[in-house]
């Protein structure tokens, strides 16, 4: 494959004018049917290979029903039980045939189905994941034997400190918006859960509707024959999105603390969380808080090199800045080496937060990172599968992939005053939870 070129231009179908200023190396064809279904094609230079997602916009921010969190990652299994045409089975041999990967995945905002294939198979994907998105089929018996499942991989994961902690932060950082419970679901509703068959039916009918989907075509391919693959399969898929009512967060008034008694041997973590803005590249200072949590808590950051180089406090420190629809936490968390330098820790990250409050950042610096953000981006778009993977969230977010331009565009703009603006507006108390996770009695 040929390096990539930043200079490549990004063309979007509804016109062919090339846009100013895109961050994207390849050219782009977008198109929407009658019935909603957007779809994206990406041609790239990967002979005879194919990445295909099928991105839905339903998360688990969209689990607004009282005792039915986890559906959305439900039906990331349930999806796979195939159709009365294809059974799960027959879906399975198909692909192995065709030697082709599929999996899925999903978070608040995104469920996600992908596959990467030879091209000369493309006719079949588009065959197998048109019928599964309008015509998926399961008994009770399936149905309750996957809830059962999903029972068990709760179970696993809570052996994991990071997401018990994960589960604890998010429960006491929100009252009423569902990005309160996990992507798993709370465990109550969980162990409920293969008492919904009647539900899961209503959800699906509600939420893999063509409104509700973008196909995401990445690779050797030719848009025009893609297209007529695309209306040939999808066209008869009808309308019915039904979006949920999603209740937005109310102000927090003060900080919030917490504590986690983990019951495994682990090393205490810190996590300080602070409630940010949904991604938004015409806002300023939620595009600096991107690269506030670089620059203050990354592997350059004086910070990093103290506690974790220098006087080996931590065995890890990390910010974590997301992208996302609604309103969430820019989390700092750190893994300390000893019970009682917990505080002492804490201190050192708003000590930092503060110094970034007060004193403009050095504009070489800052420069630098931005520059690496980019960089880090552009290098990750050398497969169909990387290119279709890092696009396919902002997808999710906003509907399209215009958003990344947005944001590489205000990056760029980014001045050490802009990152004074949000450490101020952010990282406050007031905006503050504050949870330490300590592991059993050695």
């Amino acid at each position: 494959m040929k390096p990539i070129v930043a200079g490549f231009c990004l063309l979007l179908c509804t016109g062919s004018a090339a846009m100013a200023d895109t961050i994207l190396p390849y050219r782009v064809t977008t198109t929407v049917l009658p019935n909603g279904l957007k779809v994206i094609m990406i041609p790239m230079e990967s002979p005879g290979l194919v990445a295909y997602y099928s991105v839905v916009r339903t998360g688990s921010r969209d689990e607004v029903e009282p005792g039915k969190s986890g559906f959305a990652h439900f039906f990331e299994h349930m999806m796979f039980r195939g159709t009365k045409k294809y059974p799960g089975p027959v879906y399975d041999s198909i692909v192995t045939s065709i030697g082709a990967s599929a999996n899925a995945f999903t978070s608040d905002d995104i469920t996600a189905y992908h596959l990467n294939f030879a091209a000369e198979d493309l006719e079949k994907v588009i065959e197998v994941e048109s019928d599964r998105f309008q015509n998926l089929h399961y008994e009770l018996p399936a149905f309750q034997t996957e809830s059962g499942a999903i029972y068990g991989e709760y179970r696993k994961g809570v052996t994991n400190p990071y997401e018990v902690l994960d589960e604890k932060v998010r429960d006491l950082a929100f009252d009423v918006h569902t990005y309160k419970h996990t992507t798993i679901g709370f465990e109550r509703d969980i162990k409920a859960m293969p008492e919904a068959y009647d539900y899961s039916l209503g959800f699906f009918k509600r939420f893999y509707r063509p409104e509700n989907v973008v196909l995401l075509i990445v690779g050797d391919i030719k848009p025009a024959a893609v297209l007529k693959l695309v209306r040939k399969y999808y066209s008869h898929w009808q309308k019915g999105y039904d979006p949920s009512a999603v209740q937005q967060e109310p102000p927090q008034k003060e900080e919030r603390t917490g504590t986690v008694a983990y019951p495994g041997k682990t090393l205490p973590i810190l996590d300080m969380a602070f409630k940010g803005d949904a991604f938004d590249p015409a806002n300023t200072e939620f595009v600096a808080a991107t690269v506030l949590g670089d620059l203050a808590f990354g592997e350059t950051s004086d910070l990093y090199k103290r506690l974790y180089i220098q006087e080996q406090r931590v065995d890890e420190i990390r910010a974590s800045i997301p992208m996302q629809r609604d309103m969430p936490l820019f989390e700092i968390t750190a893994r300390i080496k000893k019970d009682e330098d917990v505080p002492l820790i804490q201190e050192e990250v708003l000590r930092t937060i503060a110094s970034f409050q007060s004193t403009p950042v050095d504009a070489q610096r800052l420069a630098g990172v931005k520059k690496r953000r980019r960089y880090e981006f552009l290098m990750n778009l050398d497969t169909p599968d990387r290119v279709a993977g890092r696009l396919s969230r902002v997808v999710a977010i906003t509907g399209g992939i215009e958003a990344m331009d947005g944001y590489y565009t205000a990056l760029a703009k980014v001045t050490p005053e802009d990152i004074m603006k949000a450490a101020k507006k952010y990282f406050i108390p007031e905006r503050r939870t504050i949870v330490v996770l300590k592991g059993a009695a050695k």
